[in-house]
This record gives C-alpha cells, sequence and structure tokens, in this order.
C-alpha cells in the first residue's frame, strides 16, 4: 500500500510530493526520471520489505510504480511460469505485463493503482482495479500530464482552477460523481479501466476492462445450495489470501454485524491469536458486547476501544481536508478515529466492505425487490407525490412511519431522482433552491442512469448496480481509502475479491432480498460461524449523532463558515434558505436540516482551506 504520482512534461517537485503523500507511504520515497517522464513513490511495506522498493525496473526497458496488493500474485507466477528475482507482488504485475500485456488485468485479484512505463514503445500504461479501490487523479491539460493517488498532492504545486459549473450532483449525492473533481482539467480514473499515454503525443487511449453490470446480466442457474456451497468457499479463499499475504501483522476490524464477523470467524482458524478491534462511541449504539460474543467464541486477541468525540472541534477541518474536494458522508469522522486506534497496533486490517452492495445489505433495496421503480405510470407517480404531499414529516428516520413515508416520496419520483430519493436523501424536495443550471456532471448521470434503468434487469439488480458503481466507489471506498491511509493504515475488503464480483451479482434475487430480509445467502451462511443473537441484527455501520453536532458543539464553527462573506455556497444555491435554514425557519425534518447543513460546511471547509489556500 503506497502513494504514486507521475508526470510527462513536467518535472515533479519531490518534497512537494513527498510533503503531500507521505501519510501514504512514510517507510521510503524514491524517484526515478527518464526523458520527459518523472515518477515518484512513496512506501508502506507491507510484503517484501527487502526486495520490494520502488520505482522497480525490468530489462531497461519497464518500470512501474503501484499502490496497492495483488493477493493471488504467487498463484499467477506459478500458472504463468515467471520467474523473478523477489518475492514482491510489484515484480509479477511487471513479469506478467512483458508476458500478457493488457490482458494481464482480468487474472488480478486486488487492489490496485499501478503505471507502468515502457521505455522502447514511449508509453505509460495507467490501470485501476474493478471496485476503484485504490485511487488515481489524473491532470491533463496542453503537452502536459499528471497523476497521483490523492487531490491534495495535485493542488499541492499545480495551478489548478475549480469548475463551479460541475457542483449540481454534489448536493444530491454528497460526494462527487465518479470521473469528476471541483477542478478543471482533472478527473478521477474510472474503476475497472485502463489507459495508455504516449509520452511524445499524449495520445490518450483508453478501455474499461471490467464493468459490473456485465455481471449483472450474466444470470447464474445456481441452485440455493450450489450457491451457498460455492460463495461460502468463495469468501474464505478471499480471506486467506488477504490474511496470509503479508510480512507484518495483519489484523481485522470486528462490530456486531455479520461482515466482520464472518471475517473473523474465517480467518481465525488461519491466524491463532487473531488482533481483533472493536470501537464505541460516546452517544451511539454499542457494538461492543455482540462483537465480544464473536471474539470469545474463535479466541482472538480483542481490543474493545472507547472512542470520544470531545476532541472534534479541533479535528473536524483537518478530517474533511483530508479528502481532498467536497466530500459529505460524516461516518468518516469515526472511520478516521477507528483508522488512528488500529494503527497503534497493526499495519493492515481487514474489513467488511462491498458486501452489502454485493449481497443485498440495505433496507432500501426491500421495496426494489418487488417492484421496479424505476419503471413506473404516470398515474402511480401522481398519486403518491399527491398524498406524500399530505401527510408530515417524519423525525424518527428508524421509524416504520419514515419507511412508509420514504417509499410514498419514492413512488412519486421518476427518472434519476428515483435514484436520489432512495439514497442519502439529502437534498431531495429543496433542489428547486439550486442556481446551478444542468451541466456535464448532471447529463454524465442520467447517461448512466438510463443506462441501466433501462437494461433488461430487475429493479433490485439495478439499483445495486447504480450502487456499486456510485455508491460504494465515490463514497464508501473513498471514505476508508482515506481515513486509513491518512493514519498509514492498509485496509483489506475480502468481500470485494474478483471471484465474488465475478459471481455474487448473477445470482437470483431471493438470495439476496426474502421477504423483508436482507443479505439472505450472507445471512445463511453466517448461522454457521455466528452467535444467533447476531444474525438478525439490523445493519448499522458507523452512526454519528450529526443533529446533535449541528446544533451543539459544531454550530458556531459551521455558521462561520457558511455565513461568511466570501462563502462559495450562495453562489450555487440561493443564499436565503441556507440562513433560513441555519436559523431553523424551514419545514423540514431535523435529521435532513442536519445533512444538508453538514453538506454545506463540507464544502465551505474544502473551498476555503483547500482551494483559496
Amino acid at each position: 500500500m503506497c502513494g504514486i504520482a507521475g508526470a510527462v512534461n513536467i518535472q515533479l517537485p519531490f518534497q512537494k510530493v513527498k510533503s503531500a503523500l507521505l501519510h501514504r507511504g512514510p517507510d521510503a520515497q524514491q524517484e526515478f526520471i527518464h526523458d520527459n517522464v518523472h515518477l515518484i513513490h512513496l512506501r508502506l511495506s507491507i510484503l517484501d520489505v527487502e526486495g520490494g522498493a520502488q520505482p522497480m525496473h525490468l530489462n531497461s526497458r519497464y518500470s512501474i510504480i503501484f499502490n496497492g496488493q495483488i493477493y493471488n500474485h504467487l498463484d499467477l507466477r506459478k500458472r504463468f511460469h515467471l520467474e523473478g528475482e523477489t518475492r514482491s507482488d510489484t515484480e509479477t504485475l511487471l513479469l506478467l505485463y512483458k508476458k500478457l500485456g493488457v490482458n494481464m488485468l482480468h487474472h488480478l485479484d486486488g487492489m490496485f493503482a499501478f503505471a507502468i512505463y515502457d521505455r522502447k514503445e514511449h508509453e505509460i500504461f495507467l490501470a485501476r482495479d474493478r471496485a476503484g479501490k485504490k485511487p488515481l487523479y489524473i491532470y491533463d491539460k496542453g503537452d502536459q500530464l499528471v497523476f497521483a493517488s490523492e487531490l491534495n498532492c495535485l493542488k499541492s504545486f499545480l495551478p489548478l482552477e475549480m469548475n463551479g459549473d460541475i457542483f449540481s450532483h454534489y448536493f444530491r449525492l454528497g460526494v462527487f460523481y465518479r470521473q469528476f473533481t471541483p477542478y478543471r482539467h482533472v478527473q478521477e480514473m474510472l474503476a475497472g479501466t485502463w489507459i495508455r499515454f504516449n509520452t511524445i503525443t499524449l495520445k490518450k487511449e483508453e478501455h474499461r476492462w471490467w464493468n459490473i453490470h456485465e455481471q449483472y446480466c450474466n444470470k447464474s442457474h445456481d441452485t440455493f445450495s450450489e450457491a451457498l456451497e460455492k460463495t461460502e468457499t468463495l469468501i474464505e479463499s478471499s480471506i486467506h489470501r488477504r490474511l496470509t499475504l503479508s510480512d507484518v501483522e495483519v489484523g481485522s476490524f470486528l462490530s456486531g454485524g455479520i461482515d466482520s464477523g464472518l471475517v473473523v470467524a474465517l480467518a481465525a482458524p488461519y491466524k491463532p491469536q487473531l488482533k481483533t478491534f472493536t470501537v464505541s462511541f460516546q452517544g451511539t449504539y454499542n457494538e461492543a458486547p455482540l462483537a465480544r460474543l464473536v471474539a470469545e467464541r474463535y479466541n482472538t486477541n480483542h481490543a474493545e476501544i472507547d472512542i470520544s468525540f470531545d476532541g472534534l472541534r479541533n479535528d473536524i477541518e483537518q478530517i474533511i481536508m483530508n479528502y481532498g474536494e467536497p466530500y459529505f458522508d460524516s461516518s468518516a469522522i469515526p472511520s478516521y478515529y477507528v483508522a488512528r486506534e488500529a494503527r497503534k497496533h497493526v499495519k493492515v486490517i481487514l474489513n467488511g466492505d462491498g458486501a452489502d452492495e454485493l449481497f443485498g445489505g440495505y433496507r432500501r433495496y426491500v421495496p426494489f425487490s418487488k417492484m421496479d421503480f424505476f419503471k413506473k405510470n404516470a398515474l402511480i407517480t401522481f398519486g403518491a407525490r399527491a398524498l406524500a404531499s399530505l401527510l408530515p414529516y417524519p423525525n424518527d428516520k428508524k421509524s416504520r412511519y419514515n419507511f412508509i413515508y420514504r417509499l410514498l416520496e419514492l413512488s412519486g419520483k421518476k427518472g434519476l431522482e428515483v435514484y436520489f430519493s432512495a439514497g442519502l436523501d439529502i437534498l431531495e424536495g429543496f433542489e428547486h433552491n439550486l442556481l446551478l443550471g444542468e451541466g456535464e456532471d448532471m447529463m454524465s448521470m442520467r447517461r448512466d442512469f438510463n443506462f441501466i434503468s433501462q437494461a433488461n434487469l430487475s429493479g433490485l439488480k439495478k439499483i445495486m448496480n447504480l450502487d456499486f458503481d456510485t455508491n460504494l466507489f465515490s463514497d464508501l471506498l473513498v471514505k476508508m481509502d482515506i481515513a486509513s491511509m491518512s493514519n498509514s493504515l492498509e485496509g483489506r475488503s475480502p468481500f470485494l475479491s474478483m471471484e465474488l464480483m465475478n459471481y455474487i451479482p448473477g445470482l437470483s434475487d431471493d438470495y439476496k432480498i426474502k421477504g423483508a430480509s436482507t443479505k439472505v445467502l450472507l445471512r445463511t451462511i453466517a448461522k454457521k460461524y455466528l452467535p444467533e443473537s447476531i444474525i438478525h441484527q439490523p445493519k448499522r455501520g458507523f452512526e454519528v449523532p450529526l443533529k446533535d453536532w449541528v446544533n451543539g458543539q459544531l454550530k458556531e464553527i459551521i455558521g462561520d463558515y457558511l455565513l461568511s462573506t466570501n462563502a462559495l455556497s450562495p453562489a450555487l444555491i440561493q443564499k436565503e434558505f441556507i440562513t433560513n435554514l441555519f436559523d431553523e425557519r424551514v419545514r423540514i425534518p431535523a435529521e435532513k436540516r442536519a445533512k444538508i447543513l453538514w453538506m454545506l460546511f463540507c464544502l465551505e471547509v474544502w473551498y476555503k482551506r483547500i482551494y483559496l489556500a
């Protein structure tokens, strides 16, 4: 796990790059310059500590900088008869690229963003993993090309300009959608994509080498028993790979849910006294007692960490700034604190990322398993909208009434607004306050949405496909990558293995959602390994008391940012709406009000502390 940066026709300022990315690679920092190409690598040493230094070279032709891990690299060496001089998966990538070229990507089980420089062909080959766990941002303007693991790295030495025309999706999603960033000429490289640049002409060739949509279209005919057996085997194999491919100790997060519980249960036989970590936060649900049941059953070396938000007022701006762009997800705060504490004990941690998106873990998936809300007639839409307008706003987001109210709202939406309403539901119902027109960002979202919503798939598969491409890629994986790597901690996600991502999407909807039960297949497997009290626990995740923060310890700082004379928000959304919202003069549920204010606050922190800095 590392930080990388590279450039064509520009010499990178080594010290600035090092300063910006040191948290990603505190163990070693090296550079390589050849002709008009400059490569920098910052290393967090995990595998082959002695022989895995980068940039790494092969036959005076190929050079690589690599961020990530290839968990099946030893198997690939055997399968393709690759002879190397180190035990490093970095060398495996070079050897495999020499042998197979771009086709190598289909064989890789791992998380990765890497650049291979071919000095003979004058080419740079960039590639990113299937889900997009490891980030890569590209600045492409005129005759200059620069890429790096984080936006803050690019901003530290390039004259980046804000692209204020493409902020509409941020107000609806709370994150920047897929390839978009707040800067002109800078895009995030999409998951499952490779790009090849000619270093002389900068001519670009781009290809989507893997797309989960194709996996959803490949319908599996496996019975439930067959799927159960195969899935359990694949999960165990994935955990084994991610646990054993390391020269440093690997631990695991352990919450009170089935995802991390299964990871620990299947990892424990391979690692006696596995270090596990449970956290509890003041003012939130305490999962420690449930996690303790799993830890005791599998005799793990368990630590319960109590985390206080007392210092949040001092930490909040830096936590938000770590993302390098406006980023709304408030669970980034506990994620940061959890990673910081875990790093005191281990260098690598297993997590449960991706399980909900693949296996159907969200409550909002239940109605989509009964009805395709992306295909409704005008009568249903009009009737649902009219009924919802007559009902009072729900105040408790976990109540049954709130679920029914949200269902009515969902039925009254059409097009892309269905997805916005089904998701975070940030500005829905108040989007008319936006001053922005429909820019390239929203048009791109609508094209992507229309492609999936019009596909020959069930409503459940459609929203799960959209969530994998949007919620997982643009939000959840970004959150875990930044939260962990800002603390020099590597996070590994067994549920996002190559085999599981290729197999699970095509399974029957009933294996994921049945009746009102979510994650049916995974819960059934969990019955073999976990206490009964855990199996049917509702999904919680890192829940934060956002409403209390906005009205309490963070109220003053949020007001200072939102109501300042040089705020960005009034140029994008009605100023009167912002002030009325802050002063509680808008008829709106308290939770929704807190979400909107938080979203605006995160925007302003980025604008003032990063863009204007």
